[in-house]
């Protein structure tokens, strides 16, 4: 399957509102969680969505781009649902960099 087909995007673009919704439905994990287990998190998906945005000429900053990973503004989310990282979290995070 040709990577730039109009169906190979739609099946990429499908891929990604399931992964969002997949996220959105397991706030209980954190994003240190999802860093140390796969080396990306909310945060990283953000960047990408804007960095993606911009290559295309849309114009999306990093804050929307969040909005759009975290289904409401970052610090409504950070608020609700970041928890204090525990100390082993905070130290595999720190042997993974």
């Amino acid at each position: 399957m040709d990577n730039d087909s109009p169906s190979t995007q739609f099946i990429e673009a499908a891929v990604l509102r399931r992964l969002l919704t997949h996220l959105d439905n397991r706030k209980d994990v954190q994003n240190i969680d999802l860093m140390n287990l796969a080396g990306f998190c909310r945060n990283c998906l953000s960047k990408w969505y804007a960095e993606a945005a911009e290559a295309e000429g849309v114009s999306l900053d990093r804050e929307a781009a969040r909005e759009i990973v975290y289904g409401m503004p970052y610090a409504e989310w950070k608020a609700q649902y970041q928890t204090e990282a525990m100390p082993e979290q905070q130290a595999a995070f720190n042997a993974g960099k």
